[in-house]
């Protein structure tokens, strides 16, 4: 049987198409070969790399939706490409191309909007893939009522959805949202 092995575009458009250099490109295509000899990863491989950094709790669900959110061109495979275009958003994006990549992440059906599901979705997922041994301990109703605060904070007009624009806007105005974008900085 042979392995079809996926060779990512030239280091200079890629370092041109993102915010990394060809340096760093070099140790990052390094590491997602050593992960995915192929050159591609498929969901099952991502999920079992990405479970490692949670071995506490079940990040099934949320590498699930992580992976789609990679996976742009919707081939159920993610590409170094893919995966270094990303990386160099979350890592180095302005402030509204990272809000626009998580609004993605939450709008599971891709219709445009977040829901009160899609974020209880999420919300549960986060609190599976973070195990039992949280502290303080979390109630049952814990994620149902964070996204109860998530839609007051960010359903401006109320009718029950967040658009890309309430979203954006709310986490704007929102200081501990705006510092956390700022941590992975300096990554790399």
């Amino acid at each position: 049987m042979t392995m079809v092995c996926h060779r990512p575009e030239g280091l200079e458009q890629l370092e041109a198409q993102t915010n990394f250099t060809k340096r760093e490109l070099q140790v990052l295509y390094r590491g997602f070969k050593n992960e995915c000899p192929s050159g591609v990863v498929n969901e099952e491989t991502f999920k079992q790399i990405y479970a490692q950094f949670f071995p506490h709790g079940d990040a099934t669900t949320y590498a699930h939706y992580l992976f789609h959110a990679f996976d742009t061109t919707q081939t159920g495979s993610v590409k170094f490409e893919d995966f270094v275009t990303a990386l160099s958003i979350l890592l180095r994006g302005t402030v509204h191309e990272k809000l626009r990549w998580t609004f993605n992440l939450y709008d599971i059906n891709k219709d445009g909007y977040i829901n009160k599901e899609e974020m209880m979705d999420i919300v549960k997922a986060i609190y599976d893939m973070m195990g039992k041994y949280t502290y303080p301990v979390l109630k049952e109703d814990t994620p149902r009522q964070h996204v109860d605060v998530f839609f007051q904070k960010m359903d401006k007009n109320k009718d029950g959805i967040v658009t890309l624009d309430e979203f954006l806007e709310s986490c704007q105005e929102d200081d501990n949202i705006m510092r956390s974008l700022q941590l992975f900085q300096n990554v790399m």
